[in-house]
């Protein structure tokens, strides 16, 4: 599926449109997450944050791995994502589930106050580009959250050393002098389209972030590239999990 620059959706570039409609990646989308250390961690993850049967939200739940784990054991599993050909094997997957095709940018018709639960796995936040559209999705996933509820967000680390030491350190100068590109890193499409950007947090970042919008971190857990807890240099990323106040409206 092609259409010009203008008509990408917010906070998609081209990079991003053609990951999500890549086919070859598509048809082999399962098996290599599969194989994925970060998608067992990812769900242990989860399964400690979410321990009791709810409404359950992914949000850039590609082939509806997330909806799959979950819906079995009793939760009520909604799917969003934008690639339609996902979308497509997430129904036969999980036909139990709710799969919808939508901008996780852009206002969601779900009821406020209405989830027990939202997911973003896979660095899908920090596809998005733009700062003010990651902020934007957060704004949403308070508003779709019941008091109390949870948020689960994996992110990639900036200053993860198998990024290379000059990278980082071009990383490390741009945060400091507070460029508005801190983090995004451009890196060659391996499904033969445009270059994708993905945007790489440090964790002070994420955490603030979080509680700026009403979420506050209950859990964290730092992994490597082989899905073992990690410190320092060697992390590649982390799993976050927050919680809207009680309180909350």
């Amino acid at each position: 599926m092609s259409i010009p620059d203008w008509q990408l959706p917010a906070g998609v570039n081209r990079g991003l449109w053609d990951y999500l409609h890549a086919r070859d990646m598509i048809a082999h989308y399962d098996e290599n997450i599969q194989t994925a250390p970060l998608a067992r961690v990812d769900i242990a993850f989860c399964e400690r944050v979410f321990p009791t049967p709810g409404r359950l939200l992914d949000l850039g739940c590609g082939t509806g791995r997330l909806c799959a784990h979950f819906t079995p054991k009793g939760f009520h599993c909604i799917g969003v994502d934008l690639s339609d050909e996902m979308l497509e094997i997430a129904r036969h997957k999980v036909p139990a589930a709710r799969f919808v095709k939508a901008n996780i940018v852009e206002p969601l018709e779900f009821p406020d106050a209405s989830l027990d639960y939202i997911a973003c796995l896979f660095s899908t936040w920090g596809m998005i580009c733009g700062a003010e559209n990651r902020a934007q999705v957060l704004a949403h996933v308070f508003r779709l959250l019941k008091p109390g509820g949870r948020f689960v967000v994996h992110v990639h680390n900036r200053y993860f050393r198998g990024l290379g030491w000059k990278r980082v350190v071009q990383q490390w100068w741009k945060t400091l002098w507070g460029s508005p590109d801190a983090g995004d890193l451009t890196m060659p499409q391996a499904y033969g389209g445009a270059p994708l950007t993905l945007h790489h947090f440090t964790r002070r970042e994420v955490r603030q972030l979080l509680e700026r919008h009403g979420l506050m971190v209950t859990h964290e857990l730092a992994v490597d590239a082989a899905g073992e807890p990690a410190r320092g240099s060697r992390v590649y990323g982390w799993l976050f999990a927050s919680q809207k106040s009680p309180e909350a409206s």
